[in-house]
């Protein structure tokens, strides 16, 4: 039971993030520097479909020239890819 209540917090910390993310509450650029607890394992291809003006295309062409794949986690980014990213969001 612990399990799935600390699973539905992180799912709930998540939704959160992702409605912060499109009312450009929160920046992307330090959720991905300096990643919450509950973003280590979430997708890096879904949390950037969550900023505004990223759709597949663009997300998928941000993330080949960072030649990071769609499946890698928040928490399995190297500091080589984080701060690729990051550069690429800000152009």
């Amino acid at each position: 039971m612990d399990a799935l209540r600390r699973a539905n917090d992180i799912r709930t910390a998540r939704a959160k993030l992702k409605k912060d993310l499109k009312a450009s509450r929160a920046s992307i650029h330090t959720i991905l520097l300096d990643p919450p607890e509950y973003v280590m394992t979430a997708k890096v291809f879904d949390i950037l479909l969550a900023v505004p003006k990223y759709g597949r295309v663009k997300t998928n062409r941000i993330l080949n020239q960072c030649r990071i794949s769609p499946s890698k986690t928040i928490g399995g980014l190297s500091e080589r890819q984080r701060t690729e990213l990051v550069s690429q969001l800000r152009r």
